[in-house]
């Protein structure tokens, strides 16, 4: 007897894998609902890249303002207004289609707000609905993790996701963990004139990063008054009648401070609290155990972004792994994910852009390798913005293929896609050193970098 579902696809999140692959599915000419228990578009639209992008565009517009006294530039009278700030964000936003779903029913998807429950592996709840599927694709991305931080009920604290929501900068920041996000928020409230503190239990700013990059950072910080806390782990929050106050341990001593605002950026896990083992899905802490194809352990069901773990979390990861899932899924491609060239940006000013492997990755796995660090300096574009924080460093393997890069620069992000591609296409330094390159560009450096390698 062949079984009847509602659904050919139900997609469970309508973040950046969820949103792709039901757009895809529905596009060949599927049924498809797509789930949703926040706000439609995800993370990425709601809480992170989006808002973070306009707001840093912002804030990093109005620093370089106030430095262009050198240019002929008069900035005596410069100043920020932050209900207006905070309205750009929520235009660039509502631009990008935050909490919308208007865009995913206008393409023919069903949506559903609430809580999606497996209750077999065909079949799962959503509020007091039970709907069905031939297959599945999950992508309820990650949740804040438990920090192990003594936090008594009565005290609020800030997230990520929550911090945008102030309707002022506070005058005094603590921000716990060190990592890209904390980096991106701890500059931008600092160009506000926020006294911030920025505190890590690792050695050094950004420490997923290979050790220059965290270099030029407190370098950068230091200039901005950032007061920089390596190895220092939060121990608890505390609140009086006055304040709130930030107890940790450095150097073996407990120590504190008095804030205004708490901001925890301590990292995320894989939310998998959804009745997984209803559908016999594998899974562990980590996150959904899933093959190259993106399948699960049970064939129909599909999990990208995320949800799957793993040490890289960006928007690009989730759409490459959603569209290798589909394409196995509606296609029946052999096709397997390929993360070669996988670029993560960091949003700082400079942006960070780290492109397939670091240096540390490479000596964790004892990767024989060459390495190439030209500072921004060299190019001429440096002498005329007057701009000098930043390098591009490249590795090559044995057979001298590019596989990794670091560009700390204004242009991170766009400078990036040739070194990705280079990556992932398996080119040389030479292929590269042999390429025009506009001279009067920060691409230059790339060149130069690859003329040292070639």
């Amino acid at each position: 007897m062949k079984l009847k579902f509602n659904y050919d696809l139900i997609a469970i999140g309508s973040g950046a894998a969820g949103s792709a692959a039901a757009l895809m599915a529905t596009g060949a000419g599927l049924r498809v609902a797509l789930v949703e228990a926040d706000k439609w578009g995800g993370s990425a639209i709601n809480y992170s890249d989006v808002p973070f992008s306009a707001l840093f565009h912002a804030t990093h517009l109005l620093d370089q303002s106030i430095t262009g006294a050198k240019f002929g530039i008069s900035s005596t009278n410069l100043r920020y207004n932050y209900p207006t700030l905070n309205n750009w964000k929520n235009i660039a936003m509502r631009r990008a289609g935050a909490d919308s779903k208007k865009s995913f029913e206008n393409a023919g998807i069903t949506c559903l707000h609430g809580f999606a429950h497996f209750l077999s592996p065909y079949e799962i709840s959503v509020g007091p609905q039970r709907i069905s599927a031939k297959k599945f694709l999950i992508a309820t991305g990650s949740e804040m993790i438990d920090t192990g931080i003594k936090i008594p009920e009565n005290l609020s604290y800030l997230t990520p996701d929550s911090i945008l929501q102030l309707v002022r900068p506070p005058k005094t920041l603590f921000i716990a963990g060190a990592g890209s996000t904390g980096c991106e928020l701890a500059q931008y409230f600092a160009e506000l004139g926020t006294k911030v503190l920025i505190a890590d239990i690792a050695g050094r700013l950004l420490p997923r990063e290979d050790e220059e990059v965290g270099q030029v950072f407190d370098d950068i910080f230091n200039r901005l008054g950032i007061k920089v806390l390596t190895q220092s782990r939060v121990v608890s929050l505390e609140k009086d009648s006055i304040s709130k106050k930030v107890v940790f341990l450095r150097g073996g001593q407990e120590k504190s401070v008095r804030i205004d605002e708490i901001l925890l950026c301590t990292g995320s896990t894989p939310a998998t609290d959804f009745g997984l083992e209803n559908a016999g899905v594998k899974f562990t802490n980590t996150g959904i155990k899933v093959e190259k194809n993106m399948q699960t352990s049970v064939k129909h069901i599909y999990a990208a972004g995320d949800v799957i773990g793993g040490t890289d979390s960006s928007t690009e990861k989730s759409v490459l792994e959603s569209g290798i899932a589909m394409s196995h899924m509606i296609n029946h491609s052999k096709e397997v994910v390929n993360y070669s060239g996988l670029t993560r940006i960091t949003r700082t000013w400079p942006s960070i852009a780290t492109i397939g492997a670091t240096e540390d990755d490479c000596l964790r796995h004892d990767r024989k390798v060459k390495k190439v660090i030209v500072p921004l300096a060299t190019a001429q574009v440096s002498n005329t913005s007057d701009f000098r924080d930043g390098f591009v460093k490249i590795i090559t393997d044995r057979s001298n293929k590019i596989i990794g890069a670091t560009i700390i620069a204004p242009q991170a992000g766009i400078m990036a896609q040739e070194l990705a591609l280079a990556i992932r296409y398996e080119m040389t330094p030479r292929d590269i050193a042999n390429t025009p390159h506009i001279a009067s560009d920060w691409g230059e450096v790339i060149r130069i970098a690859c003329r040292r390698l070639a």
